[in-house]
């Protein structure tokens, strides 16, 4: 994922930042608890199209 593009991109839902997760190629919004999913290289930021963080994701992600 760009640095550049990241720092650009913000969460459809709540307008906060996203972190880009490399191993599942989803960008995270912790104060949506959505993941939205990277399709050949291309950020797919539709609501729909997102999935709902587990609760243990969201442990995780506060964590961090």
């Amino acid at each position: 994922m760009n640095k550049k593009l990241l720092n650009i991109l913000v969460c459809p839902v709540t307008k906060g930042p996203l972190i880009y997760d490399k191993k599942n190629k989803e960008l995270i919004s912790k104060s949506a608890r959505l993941a939205y999913p990277i399709i050949d290289g291309i950020p797919d930021l539709l609501e729909e199209d997102a999935r709902v963080l587990t609760q243990e994701e969201v442990e995780k992600l506060r964590k961090k």
